[in-house]
């Protein structure tokens, strides 16, 4: 770590104090009423209409090999939701990232990318409801099910996914601590010529380009162990499938939380896009038999009420299952991620101020060294101190 570096530490160090002894002088632990609330003074006596602001700001300095790049604030992260029951058996939800393009009219769905949720549910019986609409993917993992304000920086495999489809998810409480789900979805966002570069290979799109996914949340030892496990099918093309699999566990205990996510793709076209950069695919489309692997695990310790710190590790590998026009089977690239943070929370919501330090590292093989002259991912750190708030309106 060179000397730019250890500055800019020491001076976010010292940033994030002053904002701790600020807020325990401004706010002593509130109640977590809405903005509507707490400005008119009246209680809100329904459940049809609440509003939320999620935000993920923060003041970043971004190093590459060790070389200060920039220091800049950013919005990493802006979405508005809205959610309601109308009644017993229905309800809705909708979200949407602000800071992302409302293109979208040649989709598959018809939407804009910038819209994570939109859809109903629907309660049928105690144990089984329907989500009908587009919604977050029911892929395992429990990084993968937070609410995306909350992540300081996805994987690789996260991050290249499509998360947010259009399609219906079934949803049985076998009681309190088991429920299964079946979800069949849109395959894909925009159409298939804009999701694979697949050239004139002679691979067509499927007639029916969903995916299949079938998941368990479990909850044991009273909430002190709770699993998120998935298997996911996808229809990319006639002929050509991806395998998705996912399993997430989280240990509480007191003020220690882990969890540790497994996540493997098979993919008989690149969807990821790793190994078709690597290869130089494009000169065939992304027509490769690749397989990507991710670990990812989190520790946070709870030293006090208002204070949380902790350490993330991320390993993930980037492969080609056989052997493909004259490139060997194998691991080609692998990816590192190491990342600490302290957070501050002053009051009841879920308000909090950060800072984190987020290290990403790379290493390609000889193969695939051969194969590029430019392009490699360049090993990256960040410092931000920011806050994430999810800010109830009404």
């Amino acid at each position: 770590m060179n000397i730019d570096m250890k500055k800019y530490i020491l001076f976010l160090g010292v940033l994030l104090c002053m904002a701790g002894v600020r807020a325990q002088q401004d706010g002593d632990m509130r109640s977590s009423k809405s903005l509507f609330e707490e400005v008119t003074n009246i209680k809100k006596k329904t459940d049809r209409f609440n509003l939320f602001l999620n935000m993920n700001g923060s003041f970043d300095t971004k190093f590459v090999r060790d070389v200060h790049e920039m220091s800049n604030f950013n919005m990493r992260q802006l979405r508005i939701e809205a959610k309601g029951k109308i009644n017993d058996w229905l309800s809705y939800r909708w979200r949407q990232r602000l800071n992302r393009s409302n293109a979208g009219g040649d989709n598959l769905d018809n939407l804009p990318r910038s819209i994570d949720v939109a859809g109903i549910g629907v309660k049928v019986t105690d144990k089984f409801s329907m989500f009908i609409g587009k919604q977050c993917a029911a892929y395992g993992g429990i990084e993968f099910d937070l609410n995306p304000i909350e992540i300081y920086e996805y994987s690789d495999m996260i991050e290249n996914m499509s998360n947010f489809l259009t399609g219906v998810n079934f949803a049985y409480n076998f009681n309190s601590d088991h429920q299964l789900q079946l979800q069949v979805l849109n395959s894909m966002n925009e159409n298939f010529e804009n999701t694979y570069n697949v050239g004139n290979t002679g691979i067509v799109q499927s007639q029916a380009p969903l995916v299949y996914t079938l998941n368990w949340n479990g909850s044991f030892f009273d909430n002190a162990f709770k699993t998120r496990w998935s298997a996911s099918l996808m229809n990319e093309a006639k002929g050509k499938n991806m395998y998705y699999y996912a399993l997430g566990n989280e240990l509480t205990q007191g003020k220690f939380n882990m969890f540790f996510d497994f996540m493997y793709s098979n993919e008989e076209l690149d969807r990821n896009g790793i190994m078709s950069k690597i290869t130089n695919s494009s000169r065939y489309g992304n027509a490769v038999n690749a397989q990507y692997l991710s670990l990812v695990t989190k520790l946070n310790y709870r030293f006090a009420p208002k204070w949380n710190v902790f350490l993330e590790g991320m390993y993930e590998t980037a492969s080609l299952k056989n052997n493909l026009m004259g490139f060997p089977k194998g691991k080609y690239r692998t990816a590192y991620g190491y990342f600490a943070g302290l957070e501050y929370y002053p009051m009841e919501s879920n308000l909090h101020f950060f800072l984190t330090y987020v290290g990403r590292a790379y290493e390609y093989t000889n193969r695939a060294k051969s194969l590029m002259t430019t392009g490699f991912d360049d090993d990256t750190n960040r410092i931000s101190l920011g806050f994430i708030y999810q800010l109830q309106m009404f």
